[in-house]
């Protein structure tokens, strides 16, 4: 499937964008807002994305290194921070960026590669049923309350809780990794 939309992006498919758009929109704006943006906010770094994107695309030595959420997610929130950082002038997004700003996206999908690689480590250090409720949340993108029905949770406040208590496990493995490394 990437290699499909990285295609049809390539020849600016509006059809790539939806589908990109569908599926990982989401996503980029739950961290906008997280990160103290507003729904413009994430609409704006989403279409900024899909630009850089499409940008990279077109260069001759761009290898997909990562998935396209994982560039896709390096590349917004690259935007995002930028943006944060330069609050008080608004950031004017140019097709064209310098090749530092290229750097710094290729850094951020290193780290952004780094972290999942780590988190994944994790989940194998937890418990089952905390390893599958974080791959559907986090991975899957199931609601909060598509959980509590599977999983039979009377309330979605039970469902939360749990959500709580695994990332509490996973959590304590970071820890105990950070110790180990002293």
């Amino acid at each position: 499937m990437n290699a499909e939309i990285l295609d049809d992006l390539k020849g600016e498919n509006n059809n790539a964008f939806g589908r990109l758009y569908r599926q990982y929109f989401g996503v980029v704006k739950r961290f906008i807002l997280k990160n103290n943006g507003r729904p413009e906010d994430a609409e704006d770094i989403f279409q900024d994305t899909m630009l850089v994107l499409v940008e990279k695309l077109k260069r001759d030595d761009f290898t997909l290194t990562a998935s396209v959420k994982t560039y896709i997610m390096a590349i917004a929130k690259n935007l995002w921070f930028k943006r944060l950082r330069n609050t008080y002038r608004e950031v004017e997004f140019t097709e064209k960026q310098s090749p530092v700003f290229y750097r710094e996206i290729d850094q951020a999908i290193e780290n952004e590669k780094n972290y999942w690689d780590k988190l994944k480590t994790y989940l194998t250090k937890i418990t089952k049923h905390c390893q599958q409720l974080i791959r559907k949340m986090f991975f899957n993108n199931e609601s909060i309350e598509q959980i509590q029905k599977e999983y039979g949770y009377t309330t979605k406040h039970n469902a939360q809780n749990q959500k709580h208590k695994c990332i509490e496990q996973i959590r304590k493995e970071k820890e105990k990794e950070e110790k180990g490394n002293q």
